[in-house]
């Protein structure tokens, strides 16, 4: 076993498929597991073939998606973005560079991926940046990482990934990650205008009419989101049925009122589209395959001893060592990759330490984006390299004033969980409400406020929830459960003597008891309608008293 290990090891350094990685490992596992009878290729389906994976609305939500992102980047939709966001904003100090953040952000979010926006965005906005005076270094450093945030904001589906792992709704997954995408976006904004302020970057002025023309020129883009955060609010459409509403409203926009695409040009971009989100998804099912048998086997319980024992006993010491195992790992792989590796085998040691859900969400993704940045390894600096023809060590200098903001930004969302909750805390406060009417334990709120390594089994997070509901969340249950109930009237059966045979709704004991002392119809009573005879056991000891004599 440890010969094909290696050998998958190797195979993976020459560029394995991901999903081929984790089908591998998945197999060798369990083929090589202690008990004899888990020795099958079969339990790497266990998982997979379940409601909770091939049910979930994800598996529909991530290719429609993906390809409205496609759409808009194969489109015009680039060059009308950066329009309309520079007749708005671009009178501001700073105004072309905010507008570079913003439409890196937008574009990030539709895509999934800051890679294409620094190609779509950053290669539209490089050149207008330069011949309006910003420098080379504060122009590359911003292109490359003014993306960042956009994995943050709805429809992303780094987030859609991570609520199905983590078992939360996706819904208020969105809710909890918009505030710390917007901080992140409010840093770099700043960064931007202070760059215009002290570099004296002429602005432009600002024509009502220009931007009123450029608005409503994209108009049509910008009713996307729109059209699914209506439909998911107001309740008339699913994540999936929305993401299948924002396909057919993009194509009909694209192709028939824009008419940037042809209907030959629109089967290419779906081949592309679906070719990315068949990996993504296969990708998923090898890695729920996987965390079926890391779970079974007691991995993160055997990580989190090893932590434990060398001192990691508070949530503040598993936040620094999550933090610096997720950037670690998504320096060496790409964003899906790392997200469906490391979350189940974050969510089994974050629950032990009652971490919250959205909390571990907003630091998991920020982690990736930061470190697509930070050199020597981030991948979407020989991005930039290749695109702006730069020396991958001028793209390192550039973007450390980029990556200290971002960082800054992720430090905060530390320091203060409540940034990636508060969103949420209606939805608790509701959840919480209805339990209390229903007199049951408020396991949904829990969902809400701690992650949960049994979605099936939900267990309390704060102190008084633990000491009310017991660790396990079945505290009051038991305590009902051990109260001794009511079984019938036994103590009158006990007095019934001969008629107690006759009554057939007895209690089983109390008619054992009676035949094993006599009594009943059978014992030899005179008759049954005689009156009520002597204690069987009186008579029993008057005939032991009696035998005593004649022997004596």
């Amino acid at each position: 076993m440890k010969f094909w290990a290696i050998v998958i090891l190797l195979l993976t350094l020459v560029g394995m498929p991901l999903f081929a990685v984790m089908g591998g490992i998945s197999i060798l596992s369990w083929l090589g597991s202690d008990l004899p009878d888990q020795r099958f290729v079969r339990f790497i389906a266990a998982n997979v073939l379940e409601d909770r994976f091939s049910n979930t609305p994800i598996l529909a939500t991530i290719p429609l998606f993906t390809f409205v992102g496609y759409l808009m980047a194969e489109s015009k939709t680039p060059d009308r973005i950066v329009r309309a966001a520079s007749a708005v904003l671009g009178w501001m100090p700073g105004g072309l560079a905010i507008v570079c953040t913003v439409a890196s952000a937008f574009f990030a979010t539709l895509t999934g991926g800051s890679g294409v926006t620094i190609v779509a965005i950053g290669g539209l906005l490089y050149p207008a940046l330069r011949r309006q005076g910003y420098s080379e270094k504060f122009t590359l450093g911003l292109v490359t990482t003014a993306g960042a945030m956009g994995l943050l904001f709805f429809p992303s589906p780094l987030v859609m990934i991570y609520a199905f792992i983590a078992g939360v709704d996706v819904t208020r997954a969105y809710k909890a990650t918009l505030p710390p995408g917007l901080l992140l976006m409010l840093l770099l904004c700043g960064y931007a205008f202070y760059e215009g302020k002290r570099s004296g970057i002429p602005r432009a002025k600002f024509d009502l009419k220009e931007a009123g023309s450029a608005v409503w020129h994209v108009k049509w883009e910008l009713a996307t989101p729109l059209l699914v955060g209506l439909g998911l609010a107001t309740g008339l459409m699913e994540l999936d049925e929305s993401a299948g509403a924002a396909v057919i409203y993009t194509l009909i926009v694209e192709v028939f009122v824009y008419k940037d695409l042809t209907l030959r040009k629109v089967v290419k971009v779906a081949k592309d589209a679906m070719m990315l989100s068949g990996a993504i998804i296969l990708i998923l099912a090898m890695a729920t395959a996987m965390t079926n048998y890391i779970i079974q086997a007691g991995m993160p319980q055997a990580i989190l001893e090893f932590f434990m024992e060398r001192g990691m006993n508070a949530a503040w010491q598993f936040i620094l060592v999550l933090n610096f195992f997720v950037f670690v790992l998504a320096m060496v792989m790409e964003p899906f990759g790392a997200l469906l590796v490391a979350i189940p085998l974050l969510i089994p040691l974050a629950a032990t330490f009652h971490i919250n859900p959205f909390h571990l969400a907003v630091m998991f993704l920020l982690n990736l984006e930061i470190a697509y940045v930070t050199p020597p390894m981030g991948l979407n600096l020989f991005i930039a390299s290749f695109r702006f023809s730069r020396p991958i060590v001028d793209v390192y200098r550039v973007v450390l004033p980029f990556v200290a903001l971002l960082a800054l930004g992720l430090g905060l969302v530390i320091v203060v969980p409540s940034m990636s909750s508060f969103t949420i805390a209606g939805d608790v406060a509701k959840a919480r409400a209805q339990a209390a009417k229903d007199g049951s334990a408020p396991r949904e709120a829990w969902l809400l406020e701690c992650v949960q390594e049994d979605t099936n089994n939900l267990k309390p997070c704060s102190k008084e929830d633990i000491a009310k509901w017991g660790p396990d969340g079945q505290g009051l249950a038991a305590k009902e459960a051990e109260k001794p109930k009511p079984t019938g009237d036994v103590i009158p059966a006990m007095d019934t003597g001969a008629d107690a045979g006759a009554d057939a709704s007895v209690d089983e004991m109390d008619a054992l008891l009676k035949e094993m002392l006599g009594g009943g119809a059978d014992a030899g009573a005179p008759d049954a309608e005689a009156p009520k005879a002597a204690d069987p056991m009186d008579d029993l000891l008057k005939e032991m008293l009696e035998a005593g004599k004649d022997g004596g």
